[in-house]
């Protein structure tokens, strides 16, 4: 029988950054082959002009910084950040929007850093927060799930900001299953009164259930080839399944179950695909769970009583500010040196 052995002190990397990429860009896959059946062809086309401009402003940063370019655009972490900000994005938003959001992901949330594996937030979501803050009414055109507009309706409200024929933007979107909570529950209508209209599913958004499925699927793949840790995506769900639970039972026409905050909005994408950067994220076994925990609370504090209806953005980039100081506080005990706390 044959060994394979190494000199030190280095051992051989079998998955590289390309490959762990190209993973988790085919484990997107599901959910924004779901999204794009869903809500129409906006999807696919904010992908393209999300990961156009992602490969460009990273080819420009990397020219201007003389930095190797063909080597670092295919490694694919730009083409995952374009992806992630574009899957986030409303599918009628005008087209200047994924190319704003995605050069400030790029440009300034990563490279100016000083490129992978030095920007301390996550670049996708630092794009979209600027982006929610700057233009909000742009993020909120979304089409009823199920019932997109054709692709020459899709086209002339990407790029024209108006649909054809005189039609009303009104009459071609909708609010979001998370905004239409958030605004009614704070009007007073109850939650049986909510689940009765037909924005609703079976225990959440009437297909944002399939959608958080498709990326449930992607992201237990993900783990199963290691490509993330369980710790983030199971500790994020879980502090917002808890939050979510005490409320509930407290007040059950007023707040939402925990099945609702699990399968609406990003909570999928956010636990296993957006939570579980490498880079901005804990690293510690430990770090991870108080890291996913955060995000968690974070995200149904400000779906609940917050100024936004989705807020794993925000808890990303919070926990983002926390991950060193978590990090440092959760060493894991070095052996024959006590208990692994710092000094």
């Amino acid at each position: 029988m044959e060994f394979k052995t190494w000199s030190s002190p280095h051992l051989p990397v079998e998955i590289g950054v390309n490959v762990i990429m190209r993973r988790v860009l085919l484990a997107l896959l599901p959910g924004a082959a779901c999204m794009t059946w869903l809500f129409g062809w906006g999807v696919p086309i904010n992908l393209l002009i999300a990961g156009a401009t992602a490969l460009g402003a990273e080819a420009l940063m990397l020219t201007l910084r003389g930095r190797p370019v063909i080597a670092t655009l295919t490694d694919g972490s730009a083409l995952l950040t374009g992806a992630l900000l574009a899957l986030a994005l409303a599918p009628l938003a005008p087209w200047w929007i994924a190319v704003v959001g995605t050069a400030f992901a790029i440009v300034i949330a990563k490279q100016l850093y000083g490129g992978l594996g030095y920007n301390p937030f996550n670049p996708a979501m630092a794009g979209y927060v600027v982006l929610l803050v700057s233009f909000p009414l742009e993020l909120t055109l979304w089409p009823a799930p199920g019932n997109a507009p054709d692709l020459t309706t899709t086209l002339a409200m990407i790029f024209t900001g108006a649909p054809p024929g005189g039609s009303s933007i009104d009459a071609l979107t909708m609010a979001t299953p998370m905004d239409t909570m958030r605004m009614q529950l704070g009007q007073g209508v109850t939650l049986e009164a909510l689940g009765k209209q037909p924005l609703f599913g079976y225990f959440a958004g009437f297909g944002w259930e399939w959608v958080n499925l498709a990326y449930l699927a992607g992201g237990l793949w993900l783990l199963q080839t290691r490509v993330i840790q369980w710790q983030i995506p199971v500790a994020m769900l879980a502090g917002m399944a808890a939050m979510a639970s005490v409320f509930h039972l407290v007040n059950p026409e007023h707040y939402a179950t925990p099945l609702f905050h699990l399968f609406s909005g990003a909570a999928m994408l956010g636990a296993f695909f957006i939570a579980t950067d490498p880079v901005s994220a804990c690293t510690t076994p430990l770090g991870r769970i108080w890291f996913g925990l955060g995000v968690g609370i974070i995200t149904w504090i400000i779906r609940t009583w917050g100024g936004y209806p989705e807020g794993i953005a925000f808890g990303v980039l919070l926990m983002n500010l926390a991950a060193p100081t978590i990090d440092y506080y959760t060493r894991p005990r070095v052996f024959g040196h006590g208990n692994g706390a710092p000094p």
